[in-house]
């Protein structure tokens, strides 16, 4: 039985950032906190010496991996340092011992990338009575007084995936959705703007969303029942790295299944590449994760030094990236930053990611 905890990993040196060449669009919406010119909120220095748990979705997503390396990139930059910790479910029962270890260890600041919305809320809250700050990335938690990264407008995330495989269908015909954990908070709220959106091609169907925990073996279970299921199906949308990868590897195997369907979805330049190259997949999108880890780390830091706060108008400094302000409640969300808007990826730029 594997063990819900894995060793904590403590990045002590400096990560070399991956190099990325070619940057997301630095247009913008209203809804989306992009670099300003303001000073913080409070005012102030970091403090050095601090110490960031780093708790993502599991231990072994790639993504996350790439996130946390960004995270402790910038703690680094800022004289601390960062102790990444979860289990190797993506379940919000793996992460509980994880805060609980923060709360021990008198850490200043935990980032979290929740499995379930509300589970966590308990445990947060011991951390926070204990003065810890708390942070989420890439999939928001529900309980309050914490900051949201997010990773780009949830809006033009699930919007955009339809209009780009409605753009590769001829906006016709049935389509499933290769989802992550059925909890996941960003994967339910991009799939909530994917249906809306889909009222504006009204020969697109949703026939059925399937969920593969971002796990390789039971995506592609879900994936070949999916198959099974619908023989006709004109479209997968994957918003998962892991969904879109391993949906990606199984078609590649079974070519004569591209003649009438596509997949798209949000995945990793570095794992989609050889996919793009051999025609199995015609474009995808995500935005940088080391990035996002980035942000998120800054966003720790400041507010555990008091440089920042929840609110609203709020602005601190993310060092390459420069400022961000803190954007006011809105829906189910609280007070949050935005990283910005994803980037597409296909055969004419996929040579120029590296992450």
């Amino acid at each position: 039985m594997r063990s819900l905890l894995k060793r904590p990993v403590l990045f002590a040196a400096p990560l070399a950032l991956i190099a990325v060449m070619g940057a997301c669009s630095s247009k913008t919406t209203s809804a989306t906190s992009t670099p300003t010119s303001g000073t913080s909120g409070t005012g102030g220095a970091i403090k050095s010496g601090l110490v960031v748990y780093f708790i993502p979705k599991d231990t072994q997503n790639p993504y996350e991996v790439i996130a946390d390396q960004g995270g402790s990139a910038a703690l680094t930059a800022l004289g601390g340092k960062v102790v990444v910790s979860s289990g190797t479910a993506d379940t919000g029962a793996a992460q509980i011992p994880s805060i609980q270890a923060a709360i021990q260890a008198h850490a200043d600041a935990i980032v979290i990338a929740g499995n379930d919305p509300s589970a966590l809320c308990p445990s947060l809250a011991q951390a926070q009575a204990a003065g810890i700050k708390v942070v989420s990335f890439d999939s928001d938690v529900t309980c309050p007084n914490h900051l949201f990264i997010n990773q780009a407008n949830t809006e033009q995330i699930g919007t955009s995936e339809v209009d780009l495989l409605a753009k590769q269908i001829n906006s016709t015909g049935d389509i499933a959705i290769l989802s992550a954990a059925a909890t996941a908070t960003n994967q339910n709220a991009w799939i909530g703007y994917m249906k809306t959106q889909l009222g504006k091609y009204p020969n697109m169907h949703l026939v059925s969303t399937v969920y593969g925990n971002d796990d390789p073996a039971t995506s592609l279970t879900v994936l070949q029942g999916l198959l099974s299921a619908y023989p006709n199906l004109a479209g997968i949308i994957s918003p998962t790295t892991v969904g879109i990868s391993t949906a990606a590897q199984y078609l590649d195997t079974h070519k004569s299944l591209l003649s009438k369907l596509t997949l798209t979805g949000l995945g990793l330049p570095s794992q989609m590449k050889p996919y793009i190259k051999d025609g199995t997949v015609k474009a995808f999108e995500l935005w940088n994760p080391n990035d996002l880890g980035y942000l998120a780390g800054y966003a720790a830091a400041s507010l555990a030094s008091g440089v920042a706060s929840t609110t609203t108008g709020s602005t601190f400094t993310a060092g390459k990236l420069g400022s961000y302000t803190v954007l006011a409640p809105a829906g189910t969300t609280g007070p949050s930053v935005v990283l910005g808007p994803p980037t597409v990826f296909d055969n004419s730029n996929i040579d120029q990611f590296n992450f």
